[in-house]
């Protein structure tokens, strides 16, 4: 079988992952959210870790705020249009690494460390405890840290209501109905809960759990949806308000982990 490197660089080799926060409406809104909370914990001369930095979408964004971004990027891919887009850029420090091995880096190197990209691809429980360790030991005490994940009912609504619910469904639920995460699903989703549980023993205190995309992906495939820009940015400033509405996050396509390190 290949490996968990081997699957996630052949899916990202074949999509436009550098358009995927601009080109759709839920993309958009996942940025203006993501951003939103970014903003409240990190400022001008923060110091920035991003793991699974993917083409750079939010470190350039950071860094041309004047932040000093580290950017750690898995696929060679997706780092070499990191790296192309942010030429001349002095702040942006873009590398090739995994988020379960930060050796690179001390302890308590970063202000605020973001983990944007990796628990979508981490199946294995050792893997993931890892990559969650490392985020939290190269980020300062008191330092912030966001964990993006996908809630495993979204994955359910947004793809299996097309006559193959029962698939989806056997994908990625047991027959006792446990969540399911084996490296074959490519995307692994997490009930909230379940994803919060990760970091019961972790040195970390929780300050929220935020969705950042609401139900948009699953309605966007509907041939009468129509969102002008008005109505978006309506929208986007109502979500805000409700994105951490325990009632919604089951709802919405990713989510935010939002912890600080204990002092």
């Amino acid at each position: 079988m290949p490996d968990r490197k081997e699957i996630v660089g052949s899916f990202y080799g074949r999509i436009d992952e550098d358009g995927r926060l601009t080109r759709t409406r839920h993309g958009q809104l996942e940025y203006r959210t993501t951003m939103a909370y970014i903003h409240r914990y990190a400022a001008e001369g923060s110091r920035i870790l991003e793991v699974g930095a993917g083409t750079g979408r939010y470190s350039i964004a950071l860094a041309k705020e004047g932040m000093d971004v580290t950017a750690v990027e898995l696929l060679e891919g997706n780092l070499a249009v990191l790296k192309e887009k942010s030429r001349g850029i002095d702040s942006l420090h873009a590398i090739r690494g995994d988020a379960v091995d930060l050796g690179m880096f001390p302890d308590g190197s970063f202000d605020v460390t973001l983990v944007f990209g990796p628990m979508y691809h981490l199946y294995e429980a050792e893997e993931t405890d890892r990559a969650i360790g490392e985020a939290i030991r190269v980020t300062k005490p008191g330092g912030v840290l966001m964990f993006a994940f996908i809630s495993v009912f979204a994955i359910m609504y947004a793809n299996y209501f097309y006559g193959n619910w029962a698939r989806g469904q056997e994908e990625n639920f047991t027959e006792d109905h446990r969540v399911r995460h084996f490296k074959e699903q490519l995307f692994t989703g997490y009930d909230v809960t379940e994803f919060e549980e990760l970091f019961r023993d972790k040195p970390v205190e929780w300050i929220t759990t935020a969705g950042v995309d609401g139900l948009l992906e699953p309605i966007e495939k509907r041939p009468d949806f129509s969102l002008s820009d008005e109505e978006f940015e309506a929208l986007a400033d109502w979500y805000l308000a409700f994105s951490e509405k325990r009632e919604l996050l089951g709802n919405t396509n990713h989510l935010l982990y939002i912890c600080r390190k204990r002092t």
